[in-house]
């Protein structure tokens, strides 16, 4: 499974930690960036790269991660099929996938801990959409959604 990751300053240290825990289990993992720390960057300029990237394919799932995780979030449920949420239990890991084909999960780099996020990410890559008859009506009210311009 190919997983993208995408950080800023915020969450830089979970997203080294969760790249090299990634790739030592197997997972191929496309680094959206930050590749460096640099303190005056910016959540979007990561996350939509990344987000856009799970639209075209390119990758599976994504992982987006800043100081909280709520702006990274906000950020990637802009764009049209992102299905993000931040996530810090196991149960909404697995639940967001099963239920609701959560393919971006989001994490705050400075509120969880190492330990929890790799358990909250091996939940999130292990579980499947469910794919029944009410979770795609569900689906496709949000796409009937995202393709209406609201004022």
């Amino acid at each position: 499974m190919r997983i993208g990751i995408a950080a800023d300053h915020g969450g830089f240290e979970m997203k080294e930690f969760l790249m090299m825990s990634l790739k030592s289990v197997g997972y191929e993992v496309l680094d959206f960036g930050a590749t460096e720390l640099d303190t005056g960057d910016d959540y979007p300029d990561f996350v939509i790269p990344m987000s856009r990237a799970v639209i075209d394919g390119e990758i599976i799932r994504g992982l987006a991660i800043c100081g909280s995780g709520v702006g990274a979030c906000v950020v990637a449920n802009k764009i049209a099929g992102i299905r993000a949420a931040l996530i810090t239990d196991t149960f909404s890991a697995h639940q967001g996938v099963e239920d609701d084909d959560m393919n971006v999960m989001c994490l705050g780099g400075l509120v969880t801990g190492h330990a929890l996020a790799w358990e909250l990410v091996q939940t999130f890559l292990n579980a499947r959409f469910k794919g029944t008859e009410r979770f795609q009506r569900r689906l496709a009210k949000i796409v009937t959604l995202e393709s209406k311009t609201f004022k």
